[in-house]
């Protein structure tokens, strides 16, 4: 039996596209290839999304190791600007909610957590979240499936989980969640999935 659903945001509720952030900051950068521009921007960003530097600090690398001319502004815009709404996910949110508790789950950072929930009402319908740079946990590691099972009083064995990427999908079973690996091409065998576990969707 199914009592409470979590869901991944990146690439499940909003597939995104990090090329688009690439192309317009490499305009303001001293480096223009995009590949070398990720290379740089991974360095900083895993310490950023698990809680090792704030925002602040992210920044000031990023700025640093780009060397970007352009200001904060237009900087968080061209990094905000990667996401898309997967309309099928919204709906199946807007299904569930009033049914079902739902909590989100994500591998992220501030700037794109506060854009989120700026942008698309969807995100109103969960009733809480466990984002790794609060929790100074990422995905796959137990911990961060241990953290939201003890912050919101879920039962892992009864939690439908929903992630695009097989190690979070991999370890959240292993610590119990009922869990379905996602893709946007494949929305109807999530619904199948959660239809056999017993949920009228």
């Amino acid at each position: 039996m199914i009592e409470t659903f979590v869901f991944d945001i990146g690439n499940v509720l909003l597939p995104f596209d990090f090329s688009r952030a690439l192309v317009r900051l490499a305009a303001d950068c001293e480096i223009h290839d995009p590949v070398d521009i990720l290379a740089r921007v991974d360095q900083i960003k895993l310490g950023y999304e698990d809680g090792q530097i704030d925002r602040a600090s992210f920044l000031r690398g990023v700025f640093d190791v780009l060397q970007y001319r352009g200001t904060e502004g237009d900087f968080v815009a061209a990094w905000e600007d990667i996401f898309d709404p997967n309309e099928a996910m919204f709906d199946l949110v807007e299904k569930l909610h009033g049914r079902y508790p739902l909590y989100l789950l994500s591998n992220t950072g501030d700037i794109h957590r506060e854009y989120f929930f700026r942008q698309y009402p969807v995100f109103q319908r969960f009733s809480g979240g466990v984002y790794s740079y609060e929790v100074r946990l990422l995905k796959p590691h137990r911990e961060i499936y241990e953290a939201t099972a003890r912050q919101f009083g879920i039962n892992p064995a009864t939690t439908f989980f929903i992630d695009d990427l097989l190690p979070n999908i991999e370890s959240a079973r292993e610590f119990g969640f009922q869990a379905h690996h996602y893709h946007q091409g494949r929305h109807e065998a999530l619904l199948a999935d959660i239809r056999s576990a017993g949920v009228l969707v």
